[in-house]
This record gives C-alpha cells, sequence and structure tokens, in this order.
C-alpha cells in the first residue's frame, strides 16, 4: 500500500449547521454533530492526526474516549491515547472536546502532559453511555475501511509454490499425488473438501494448510463500527500478532497479524455464523467467518455439526460464490462484509451422501485422503519413534503392519503408529519401566487398541 488517500465518502451532505457552544454539542447528545465524518480512508501504515481522519463517527470516539476516562477515574491524555490505540493528538484533540463540555478536568501536569479527571457531569453522562454499551477498548475502524482492506489481502491474492508446500508439510508422510493437489488447492484461494477415512491425517493436512499460508502478515482491526455500533474483531486465541519494526507510525486500531485459522468442529451453530450480541454489555462479536478473513477457515468432521450440511448450504451458498456475507444486526438490518478465505471442509462421511451435487460444485478442490500404505505406515513409525528417542526394529512394525492388516482385518492409517507408541510408554510408566517398542510391547498396545473386525 502507498500511503496515498483514498476518496470515500462515508455520510450525506450537512444539510444544517453543527458548530455549537465550544464545539460540544456531540458530547451534550446533539444529534447533528454525528453526521461529521472523514471523506478519505486512511491505510494502516498511516496514524491519523485527528478525529475526522479516523472515518468512524464522531461521537462513538468521544463516548469512548469518556468511559475511558471514567473507568480510569483519572489519567493522562497519553494514557487515553495509549488505551484507546489513538495517536496523541487525536487523543488531546477528545480530551479539549470533552474539557470544554465539563466533562473532565485537569488536575496536574506530567511534564507538558496534562493529567484529567472526570467531572460529576462527566460521571453522570458516562454512566449513561456504559448503560447503552460498556465497550471500552480500542477505537474502531470504519465498516467501509475494513472492507476495502480486506479485499486487498484476499486469500486469492496469495501465492504459494512447491518449495512452500513441501517445506510446510516435511513432517507428514504424503505422496507426491496429494502434495500436489493440496499446492494447487492452496493457490486457488476457494474452498477445498478433504474427505477419506477416519484417521488418516484430514486434520493435520488442513491445519498445515493454514500455517502454510500463515507466512504472509495481514492487518486486523481491533474492531469496526457501523451505524454507532461496535463489533469487535480481533481474537487473540486465533490472532496471532507479528512485530515489523517499519511500521512503528502505523494507526494501532489495526493489528499486524499472520493469516489467521479458525478451526470450528462439532461445536458449529447456525447463530455462530451471525453477529453474536452480547445484550449486557452492549456491543457485537464477530462470527467465525469474520474472525477467519484473509486466512483460513476449517470445518472439522464436517456432517457432525449441530447444524445439517443442507443448513450451512444454504446459509453459505452466497458467500461461497460471491465472496461476500450478510450479517444482521439487533433491530434486522443486515450489513454487508467480505468473505475472504480459504473455507477446508474436512469429513469421514461419504461425500455423495452427505451434500447434494449443488454444493460440491462450489468446493473448487476436492481430495481423497486415503489409508496408508505399508511403506507409508512403516515410514511414520519410523518417525514417531524417533521423535520419542525410541530405538525400534523396523521388521517388527513390518510384522504388526501384516498383523494390523491379517487377523485383525484393519487398514493402515497414519493415526496408529503415534497412538500404539502412546501404549507402549504408558504401560511402561505404570510398570515403571524404560518403554521399549519390542514385539511384546507393541502386541500388548495391540490388544488395547483395536477392536478386531467382525
Amino acid at each position: 500500500m502507498d500511503g496515498t488517500l483514498r476518496s470515500r465518502s462515508q455520510a450525506p451532505p450537512l444539510k444544517e449547521s453543527i458548530a455549537g457552544d465550544g464545539g460540544v454539542d456531540l458530547l451534550l447528545g446533539n444529534k447533528h454533530a454525528d453526521l461529521l465524518a472523514t471523506d478519505t480512508i486512511l491505510p494502516p501504515e498511516q496514524r491519523p492526526r485527528t478525529v475526522k481522519e479516523l472515518g468512524v463517527r464522531p461521537s462513538v470516539v468521544e463516548d469512548l474516549a469518556l468511559k475511558t476516562l471514567y473507568t480510569a477515574g483519572s489519567l493522562s491524555v497519553y494514557e487515553l491515547a495509549r488505551r484507546t490505540r489513538l495517536s496523541y493528538d487525536v487523543a488531546n484533540e477528545l480530551f479539549n472536546k470533552m474539557r470544554a463540555a465539563v466533562l473532565c478536568q485537569v488536575t496536574g501536569m506530567k511534564g507538558n502532559i496534562p493529567e484529567i479527571a472526570i467531572t460529576t457531569q462527566g460521571r453522570a453522562r458516562a454512566l449513561e453511555l456504559l448503560a447503552v454499551s460498556q465497550y471500552t477498548g480500542p477505537a474502531p475502524v470504519a465498516l467501509d475501511a475494513y472492507v476495502e482492506q480486506v479485499r486487498q489481502q484476499s486469500v486469492r491474492h496469495a501465492v504459494v509454490h512447491k518449495e512452500d508446500v513441501a517445506r510446510a508439510f516435511e513432517n507428514m508422510v504424503l505422496d507426491d499425488k496429494t502434495l500436489w493437489q493440496i499446492g494447487v488447492s492452496l493457490n486457488s484461494g476457494s474452498s477445498i473438501f478433504l474427505h477419506g477415512p477416519a484417521g488418516v491425517g484430514k486434520s493435520a493436512i488442513a491445519e498445515t494448510m493454514a500455517r502454510t499460508l500463515a507466512a504472509d502478515d495481514v492487518w486486523l482491526p481491533w474492531a469496526v463500527e457501523t451505524d454507532g455500533q461496535i463489533v469487535s474483531v480481533f481474537d487473540p486465541i486465533v490472532h496471532r500478532r507479528v512485530d515489523r519494526s517499519e511500521f512503528s507510525q502505523y494507526d494501532e486500531r489495526w493489528v499486524r497479524c499472520q493469516r489467521p485459522s479458525v478451526l470450528v468442529g462439532g461445536e458449529l451453530t447456525i447463530e455462530m455464523l451471525d453477529l453474536q450480541f452480547n445484550a449486557i454489555a452492549g456491543f457485537y462479536t464477530g462470527p467465525v467467518q469474520m474472525k477467519a478473513n484473509n486466512g483460513v477457515l476449517i470445518v472439522d468432521d464436517f456432517g457432525r455439526q449441530r447444524i445439517r450440511p443442507d443448513e450451512l448450504l444454504n446459509r453459505w451458498v452466497v458467500p461461497l460464490d460471491r465472496h461476500i456475507d450478510f450479517l444482521t444486526l439487533v433491530g434486522g438490518k443486515k450489513i454487508e462484509i467480505p468473505f475472504e478465505m480459504l473455507v477446508v471442509f474436512a469429513t469421514n462421511l461419504e461425500p455423495d451422501e452427505l451434500v447434494d451435487a449443488a454444493f460440491l460444485r462450489r468446493m473448487q478442490t476436492k481430495i481423497k485422503i486415503s489409508i496408508a500404505t505399508e511403506d507409508q505406515f512403516c515410514e511414520i513409525f519410523r518417525r514417531v519413534a524417533h521423535t520419542r528417542q525410541l530405538p525400534v526394529d523396523m521388521k517388527i512394525v513390518r510384522e504388526l503392519a501384516n498383523i494390523i492388516r491379517g487377523p485383525l482385518n484393519q487398514e493402515l492409517r497414519g493415526c496408529q503408529p503415534r497412538d500404539l507408541v502412546n501404549h507402549v510408554c504408558w504401560e511402561a510408566r505404570y510398570a515403571d519401566k524404560p518403554p521399549q517398542l519390542d514385539r511384546d510391547s507393541l502386541m500388548s498396545a495391540v490388544e488395547t487398541y483395536f477392536i478386531p473386525a467382525g
């Protein structure tokens, strides 16, 4: 991004004057002042220096400043800027408006930075605001700015090369054909359907796909403002921050992160796909797909969610096709957000029995993950043993593979070496002796791990 201003109208033209006594109409509840807005969108790399340059309704940041002051009791203008993630210039402008409205007062100076405290009038106003919304975190960005940034960072623009895939999947034992299909799918920026028996590594493959794309950095907002409502977006559980020295003077309402990876499984419900409104706190939390924008959304164990596959189809038919989604505010108003992510569906159910042809058509790439060959099983076992620093005789491992496929009548799966070695270690711990991957210990593990077919 080149740091130049991009024109974007965010408010209707003013029809009447909004200048009031002391310029504090907004803090006193004048609705006309809420029409103030910027006509430019600054990139995250450029820090806004005025309230107008923030691009959001002035009332939102002014109310946020007063609530922040109320919860702190007293603080410096510098601390106000730090808590709201605004520049000192913007925080000082907000302080001057609050002071003119007799909502705060100066209690001292720290160098040339004012120390301020809330007044009785300010406390009363803050309590009114907190009754509506208790949000006191970083200042939000405008919905338009969020949409524009997500589009610019679309995962469809990411380029993944053969070397990237080989490096990311070097700890997994996969055939060349599967690795090729994975690499092609990562460059699609679209939906991927992983299917195959249980225990063959579909979930691990999906998560490794996400790590492959995580090498890229993207800008994510702490929160988004639309129609005066706050939607929290940044989630420290799924978003991993990165520090870049070249962005020392950026707009701190944005966070530099790796491309996100969000995993949902059987807990997924239809409600989780829309804005979550906290009636007590008075603000929204973005749904899983909003948190996954510019990254990867993994729907694990697809078909076993608390939402039926056809319900998910109906909910995402437009997003998967047009890369846009519609979320609902309290009161029924819809807002449009980007649906810019790689969606990976992983299932061990039969695809044609799980969803209809229309849904499968929207899955641009279908990759079948098959059971392990004997050579793959042995290589996985060797790697697991090496990781545990346990010597192993590969002749015993091949005998083990033949027992699994023969007398036990089971298929070889990638999860079995890890699980059997775990059983050996658990038994050794119980017997208070060092674990050994000999024939007796492995057969004991087999006996407690497998249920013979038939």
